[in-house]
């Protein structure tokens, strides 16, 4: 049978996506591969959020592209949310490219693998889509950690965002589906569970269900063999009491919020069509933390927006410093073409946006390294990911408080008992700290027993990728079209 190789680039939401179409497509028989230079079909599933993320996609493309050439790939099929914006851009500009699908097609990349030469993208109409817990599905985590996606799309209209436009209306998976895929998941070794989607909060809301986010926190809480479960991207008017509530009483759930409040200027809020103030949020914060002692909040925030004066960002330089949260992404403002504020006045100069987001990370750095030096001493359950590969120290792994992928981590120096095996829970003793990772000593006790034997999972080694975009990058030069108007006569990667 044909073996088929993947990138993955940019968020969780979309390394899901790989996800079931590598699942589908080893369904039918197709041989999976993490070299491409072995695949007969390459997929790259494309990252469209802003424009230094829309270049790496098109950087993959060509070097993808190549290995028709070099090796031994028959096929090249671009998906995601590149297709969304640019679909006919690419077909005419790279003649590589055999097959185009966008975000809501990828049931059909089957039909992609094996269409004729002649057609290049579906010509019959689909639905919006949505994966269900029968939908073949290849984890590329490893075996221990999972991300489920829970709700696809978005309905909120923040100016600066082009989401809505990628990935549609907002709409929810059946909270029975989500429960059922959650059980499967946990029955082949996951113990830590990520419940991802653009805006998590607002599960079930289309479906009529009232409080679906807490409800499913509890059902999901119940499954016996989850020991972490925890959700990302709360929209902040969003936080209710009964959220906070199932976060504090359902063991599972880590006490852990990410809330992306994006600025606390009301005027920069204002423009960015989402409203509210740094007041409201403070207050919003410290309900949840008289709630839940010693809960992780995390946020991200967004610098060189149209407009942002002196005065606003020293408005959210005070808010930052008031608020204190333990891990902070600060993100450059990137004018996208077809967003809402791409045509307000007054953008800010690369350099002012940079400035600004220097100021704020070495703000953040500071309570940080405070806040990770008051747990030196302390005993916490540590999850081992496995050897360190980028220090001196022998395992690394992770705490309640550090998400998969955008915190920091738990760098382990020394061990009692058995050597720790990845996927293990051990209780350790924070050692030291910097200003975003900690150093500590695993004990002998684990938190539970190690993660149940299950079906062998692939993981996927995506030849090319998009880092994390924790600090953001800011748009400028060339713009896309142009860039791929250009990619037939630019030098090809070798």
């Amino acid at each position: 049978m044909p073996k088929v190789g993947m990138v993955s680039l940019g968020c969780p939401k979309n390394l899901v996506d790989s996800e079931v179409m590598l699942g589908i497509l080893a369904s039918r028989g197709y041989e999976l591969t993490p070299r491409a230079a072995d695949a007969d079909v390459i997929i790259v599933n494309t990252c469209s959020f802003i424009e230094p993320a829309q270049r790496e996609s098109i950087d993959a493309i060509l070097e993808m592209a190549e290995y028709k050439k070099l090796g031994s790939a028959k096929k090249l099929v671009v998906a995601g949310c590149l297709v969304e914006r640019f679909r006919q851009d690419i077909l005419r500009e790279i003649p590589e490219v055999d097959f185009v699908i966008g975000t809501s097609e990828l049931e059909h990349v089957l039909e992609a693998c094996e269409s004729p030469a002649d057609r290049r993208t579906l010509d019959h109409p689909f639905d919006p889509y949505l994966y269900t817990e029968f939908t073949p599905r290849v984890l590329s985590t490893p075996s221990y950690s999972a991300y489920l996606k829970i709700a696809e799309g978005c309905d909120h209209p923040c100016s600066f965002c082009v989401i809505p436009q990628m990935r549609g209306r907002f709409r929810s998976r059946r909270f029975e589906s989500v429960v059922r895929e959650a059980e499967n998941l946990v029955r082949q070794g996951v113990r830590e569970l990520t419940l991802i989607g653009q805006d998590t909060t607002s599960f079930g809301r289309d479906l009529g269900l009232r409080d679906g986010l807490p409800l499913l926190l509890r059902e999901l809480g119940k499954i016996n063999g989850l020991v972490w479960l925890r959700f990302l991207y709360c929209y902040p008017n969003q936080v209710s009491d009964a959220l906070i509530a199932a976060v504090a009483e359902t063991p599972a759930v880590c006490k852990y919020f990410d809330v992306p409040l994006q600025h606390a200027s009301a005027r920069v809020l204002r423009d960015m069509r989402r409203g509210s103030s740094g007041d409201y949020f403070l207050k919003m914060l410290e309900k949840i933390r008289r709630a839940i002692p010693g809960v992780t909040l995390r946020t991200s925030m967004i610098v060189g927006f149209p407009g942002e004066s002196e005065g606003d960002f020293k408005t959210l330089m005070d808010f930052v410093a008031a608020a204190e949260f333990d891990h902070l992404g600060v993100f450059l403002y990137s004018n996208e073409e077809s967003s809402a504020s791409f045509a307000l006045p007054d953008q800010a100069s690369a350099s002012v946006a940079q400035r600004r987001q220097r100021q704020l990370l070495a703000l953040q750095r500071k309570i940080s390294r405070r806040k990770l030096k008051s747990r030196i001493g302390g005993s916490l359950p540590v999850l081992v990911e496995g050897r360190s590969e980028e220090t001196d120290l022998l395992f690394r792994g992770r705490l309640e408080c550090q998400a998969p992928e955008i915190d920091g981590h738990v760098l382990i120096n020394d061990f009692e008992g058995a050597e720790p095996q990845p996927g293990e829970f051990r209780w350790a003793t924070i050692t030291d700290a910097s200003d975003y990772d900690v150093v500590a000593r695993l004990g002998a006790r684990t938190l539970t027993g190690p993660p149940t034997a299950g079906p062998r999972l692939v993981r996927i080694q995506a030849a090319y990728a998009v880092p994390h975009l924790q600090k953001g990058n800011r748009s400028g030069g060339e713009p896309v079209r142009a860039l791929l108007q250009r990619a037939l006569q630019a030098d090809r990667p070798r």
